[in-house]
């Protein structure tokens, strides 16, 4: 799987949860996971793995599987150019009834 960051630039927007989006917090966007929703991401060339929450839909590149907050991405130690391979495991899937998802 491929992961990239989301842009610093959408501090404070609102994403598709209805959750503003912080850079600084550990979250991501996935395609198909209910919000809430807990990932463990791994980079497999690190070893480093960070937990992150889903709170928005992306990545809009077909070829990139989530896209992770700066902060998830600097902890896991990413590439400078924003793309890295990755392993991600599904820790705790949002119960329906805490899911805006439509």
């Amino acid at each position: 799987m491929k992961a990239t960051f989301f842009g610093e630039g959408l501090a404070g927007e609102e994403t598709a949860s209805g959750e503003k989006f912080d850079p600084k917090e550990y979250v991501a966007a996935h395609r198909e996971l209910p919000f809430g929703t807990r990932v463990k991401v791994t980079n497999p060339e690190t070893g480093k793995s960070v937990e992150v929450r889903v709170i928005d839909r992306g990545p809009k590149d077909k070829d990139r599987d989530i896209d992770i907050s700066k902060s998830a991405a600097k902890a896991l130690g990413m590439k400078e150019d924003g793309v890295q391979e990755v392993w991600v495991d599904k820790i705790e899937e949002a119960p329906k009834s805490a899911s805006k998802d439509n």
